[in-house]
């Protein structure tokens, strides 16, 4: 019976929608209008009750938000946010402080308490994801350079909706903001990210790579719908938007091979379900809430449509776009959606706002849906007066800053400067993928410990063997940063106490320099571990300072016996995830055009690694010259560490000791057969 009822309630969503889209057309108006249209006929505030069971219709159209973001992530893949990515993060910045302080102001002149003014502000802060995807299809105006900038300020919205969420959540609780809470829900975050997108980098293209062998159509969309709703689940697990999971998983899509295809194969299920999501929210408007609030909605959807095109616009403009993009992108965005209801139903459930202000949400978000496609038709208009009417002297004053702005960056910072920017990123990358698994590890602490024989079932060993596999598995991690370590010291002391200082007072600098950062990070390592291995060994933390000292030590000398034992397979280990990982990003934007003139092209997709000569190598005692290492490997010595004292860009005939700490520069597939060669017997 349920299934004819779910039956007829698609049957008429879909007929109505039909209808009204078909009407729509005709008159030349946005789909996304039909849609809604559709939903306020159907809805449950018309007289005739057309739809049953209105909590399944609106699951499906939960479903609609997952694909489109999902689609989202397909077209707009991370190297087309790194083209973007300084002028959308100072919009989205720009626009949610201010539309959030814009709020706050005329709900409390409405008279609303301070309460409700400031969940006013959060609703007006984030503009609709969905919405402006679909008016940008329908437009087809997706993969013009403007919208590429609102793809990419809609993502960084998403970001800081999450972590405004969580500011809410705990202001509603307290009535204060705490920055402790900001950090951790920020590091969080951001450990999510790196894992879903370091691991899918690694794993998904070769998953599709695998499953087109079988040329199945059918497989590849079961595939990529099963990772969308898959890694959107997960995401919802850890109170993160599904919306946001599935904009990753898409975004890792978008590297395999088979992306057109998938696009192709998704493009008619998300058609469907998007067209049921903005039904429902048709069918959440009630007519006699726009009535008893029409002025307030009135005013807002004014705020919205004015704020909005003016912080954007200026927060694009301030990050070095011209006048025309910059208002593109504020029409563009000048709408509230699915993340001001979220905001809205958080308030009610903490019970601290009044009851108008969801419908009051779905009100000026219906209002602002219907003005966004005229408003982005209406652009090229409105620069074309701007231009006409402003003063010539206020122009060209544009003109030049734009040109200002965009000569940043243009100057290629130094080959020892890059690298050790790079390697910081590989650093910390590894920091939020080691935090991941240790999460991962806290999870699994907290199962059931019955598999244990009987005579050793215990929470205390059932922990430790969580942490020592925790610990093997970020093992490959540790040692590669160890050695990364070692290689950012040369290069920060040379940078801090060139060669130019000549003399043993800069070789003693550098020496010392060199020291304190391994030291200091070695500290930090080994602190951030500590800690890390309390949130697993939770019985530890019961303990005196000596017990949990006699409980960590054992385990850390076993951690570190085996990680000795096993450094080869460790080592390559980690190299062939960097080397997959790469070939994944290959193409990602390089700085190839800012330092041609300046860098080699090897430094371009250049590695450093480090390796310690030991007396059992064939090499000691060798010439440079008489090394086949660049040969054999195609790596190359840029400096050698002996005895305290560095030479940089040692000359062939430079002879090899043994105990010497050589540094290597490569790609990732060089420097693993370059520290086999070198330390070979």
């Amino acid at each position: 019976m349920h299934g004819t009822e779910l039956l007829h309630d698609l049957a008429v969503v879909m007929l109505v929608a039909g209808i009204t889209t078909i009407l729509c057309h005709r008159l030349k108006q946005p789909v996304a209008l039909g849609y809604i249209v559709a939903g306020v006929i159907i809805g449950p505030y018309t007289p005739i009750m057309m739809v049953s069971d209105e909590d399944t219709i609106r699951g499906l159209g939960d479903l609609g938000v997952v694909l489109l973001m999902f689609s989202l992530g397909l077209e707009f893949s991370l190297r087309k946010l790194t083209r973007v990515g300084a002028s959308a993060f100072v919009a989205a910045l720009l626009e949610i402080v201010l539309m959030i302080w814009l709020g706050y102001e005329v709900g409390r002149a409405f008279g609303w308490n301070t309460m409700d003014s400031v969940f006013l502000g959060a609703m007006l802060s984030i503009s609709s994801t969905t919405i402006i995807v679909k008016a940008l299809a329908e437009l087809g105006k997706s993969r013009e350079v403007f919208a590429e900038i609102i793809f990419g300020i809609l993502v960084i919205e998403d970001i800081l909706a999450i972590i405004l969420l969580a500011l809410l959540s705990g202001f509603a609780r307290t009535g204060h903001l705490h920055a402790e809470q900001v950090g951790v829900e920020v590091l969080k975050l951001a450990v999510f990210f790196v894992m879903v997108l370091v691991v899918g980098f690694i794993l998904v293209p070769r998953l599709f790579n695998y499953i087109a062998k079988f040329k199945s159509n059918e497989m590849l969309l079961i595939a990529a719908l099963g990772l969308c709703f898959g890694v959107a689940l997960v995401a919802n697990m850890l109170n993160y938007s599904v919306a946001l999971g599935a904009f990753l998983i898409g975004a890792v899509i978008a590297e395999a091979r088979q992306i057109h295809k998938i696009e192709d194969l998704t493009a008619p299920v998300r058609d469907v379900f998007s067209a049921i999501f903005f039904v429902t929210i048709g069918m959440l408007i009630d007519p006699q809430m726009l009535v008893k609030y029409a002025w307030p909605i009135f005013v807002l959807s004014l705020l919205v449509i004015v704020g909005k095109v003016v912080t954007c616009s200026f927060g694009v403009f301030v990050g070095g776009r011209n006048l025309r993009t910059s208002l593109s992108v504020g029409m563009g965005l000048a709408q509230i959606g699915e993340f001001s209801f979220i905001i809205a139903a958080l308030g009610q459930k903490l019970e601290v706002t009044s009851g108008f202000l969801y419908p009051i949400a779905v009100a000026v978000s219906v209002i602002t849906t219907l003005v966004t496609p005229y408003l982005i038709r209406a652009t090229d208009g409105t620069v074309a007066f701007i231009e006409r009417a402003a003063p010539r002297p206020l122009m060209q004053g544009l003109f030049v800053y734009t040109s200002w702005i965009g000569s940043f960056g243009k100057q290629a910072p130094r080959p020892l400067v890059l690298l050790v920017r790079r390697m910081t990123w590989q650093m910390l990358v590894n920091l939020l993928l080691t935090i991941g698994v240790f999460l991962l590890g806290r999870w699994i602490a907290g199962w059931d410990y019955s598999y244990l024989p009987e005579r050793v079932r215990t929470i205390e060993v059932h922990e430790e063997l969580v942490w020592l596999g925790v610990m093997l598995i970020t093992s490959p991690i540790y040692l590669a940063s160890a050695r990364k370590i070692q290689a950012m010291a040369m290069l920060i002391a040379e940078i801090c106490v060139p060669m130019a200082a000549s003399g043993q007072q800069g070789s003693a600098a550098r020496m010392v320099i060199g020291q304190v950062f391994v030291l200091a990070s070695f500290m930090v390592m080994t602190f951030v571990t500590v800690l890390l291995s309390t949130s697993i060994l939770g019985s530890v933390e019961s303990k005196t300072v000596l017990g949990a000292v006699e409980t960590l030590l054992p385990l850390l000398l076993i951690a570190t016996v085996a990680a000795l034992l096993f450094r080869p397979i460790l080592v390559r280990i980690y190299s062939r995830a960097e080397i997959a990982l790469h070939e994944t990003l290959v193409e990602l934007p390089r700085l190839r055009q800012e330092t041609a003139k300046i860098i080699p092209d090897l430094l371009h997709e250049a590695e450093i690694d480090t390796v310690e000569i030991p007396r059992t190598s064939r090499m000691v005692g060798l010439k440079l010259r008489e090394i086949p290492l660049r040969q054999q490997t195609g790596a190359s010595i840029v400096a050698i560490e002996r005895g305290g004292q560095r030479l940089i860009n040692p000359g062939p005939d430079e002879v090899l000791h043994a105990g010497d700490h050589v540094l290597l520069l490569g790609n990732t597939d060089q420097l693993p057969a370059a520290c086999e060669l070198l330390g070979t017997a």
